[in-house]
């Protein structure tokens, strides 16, 4: 514990107060919204739920983590205070109902999360029953936010999709393209289907375009031979890293080398167990977050997160620091106090959100409109070595 507080107050300490969202600040690093400051006196309760165990364990883990670092900063600073607790879904909505469930008996306030789709689609139809305010770090497939009480700090399955054939065909990756995707999955589904589109209307030719679904995503054989028998140059992968690094693996022992190009859910792939991370050399992806950026901010952030959990954070994990900011600037916006009920706060927060720019991790003056989906840019990286570098 006293190795996770000195990480957090160095953090601090090295934006400078203002820099931390002090009293009245909207974000880590910009002036006062107006609208009111929150009291100091008791903690409002905000619930986190995701994967902490399982096979996506890395992306609830970081949340978690991200989200503790950001709370112990902003807690530090003497003005409203925040508790969180966090429960594992295991990356199953039963399971993420379940979670909620138990976090509105401890009092939740506020959610944050559920930090993958699938669940946070399931949870996001109690947080809209429920008028709870719902603020997914990572949830990206449209039905997360299908809701008006629920918002995201990454982007939208469609948007990765659109940007991701943009940049390809912008860059002259390639002319022919092979898409690998989980149809059984609403982000690679989502992904997918908007890649396809974009990439149609740009003339990018998609000479292969095979599925796979949660019972078959072991054996990718016949997808990487009828990519590599259509000529395909590069292969897009809008799913998560452990399906990617049996891809590259698989690929690998027929001697097929395409360029392959995915999303954030490709972030962890360098650190899949018993993965041959020479493998992932030059693999492509578009996320908003590297831990190898060499900003203050991020170097701050990175410091702090490995002297609190001595690895290096992903995106999950400033998506989540985000989140916790952007839930601050927001409160302070609406002068929310944690004497507040649940349904109260969420009215406020709704308003407030539309109204907040948060200076992020994720992306700089970030937006929010009232379909609760954020307005940034988009960054490409290539692994190089093991470490994301921009590309």
């Amino acid at each position: 514990m006293k190795k996770f507080l000195s990480a957090a107050l160095a953090l601090c300490l090295a934006f400078s107060l203002a820099a931390c969202g002090g009293s009245g600040s909207s974000t880590p690093a910009s002036t006062a919204p107006s609208g009111g400051t929150a009291g100091s006196g008791a903690a409002i309760k905000i619930g986190g739920i995701g994967p902490v165990t399982g096979s996506t364990a890395v992306y609830g883990n970081a949340v978690k983590n991200g989200a503790e670092i950001a709370i112990a900063e902003i807690n530090a600073l003497g003005g409203q205070q925040y508790e969180m607790k966090f429960e594992d879904d295991e990356n199953d909505a039963e399971k993420a109902i379940n979670a909620y469930n138990s976090l509105k008996d401890w009092g939740m306030q506020i959610l944050m999360g559920t930090v993958t789709s699938n669940p946070c689609i399931a949870v996001a139809a109690e947080t809209a029953n429920d008028n709870m305010f719902q603020l997914t770090p990572s949830g990206s497939a449209e039905g997360c936010i299908a809701n008006d009480n629920a918002f995201r700090v990454c982007f939208s399955d469609p948007e990765q999709g659109t940007l991701s054939a943009d940049y390809i065909v912008e860059n002259s990756l390639a002319a022919k393209v092979a898409v690998i995707y989980d149809s059984s999955d609403p982000y690679s589904s989502g992904i997918h289907d908007a890649f396809v589109t974009e990439a149609q209307e740009k003339g990018l030719e998609i000479v292969s375009d095979e599925a796979f679904t949660a019972d078959s995503n072991k054996d990718f054989t016949v997808q990487i031979q009828k990519a590599q028998s259509a000529g395909a140059e590069l292969v897009f992968l809008p799913i998560y890293y452990t399906e990617a690094s049996l891809i590259l693996t698989q690929a690998d022992k027929i001697g097929y080398e395409p360029v392959f190009f995915g999303c954030d859910g490709l972030d962890g792939l360098v650190s899949v167990e018993n993965f041959d991370t020479s493998l992932a050399e030059d693999v492509m992806l578009m996320t908003p977050f590297t831990a190898s950026a060499t900003d203050d901010k991020t170097a701050a952030f990175v410091k702090a997160y490995n002297e609190a959990y001595g690895e290096d954070p992903n995106q999950f994990a400033a998506d989540a620091y985000d989140a916790i900011y952007a839930i601050h600037a927001a409160v302070e916006k609406a002068g929310v106090t944690a004497d507040m009920d649940a349904s109260a706060i969420c009215d406020a927060l709704k308003a407030a959100f539309t109204e907040i720019t948060l200076e992020g991790l994720t992306g700089k003056g970030i937006t929010w409109d009232a379909s609760g989906a954020p307005a940034k840019s988009p960054l490409v990286y290539i692994i190089k070595d093991g470490v994301y570098t921009a590309a």
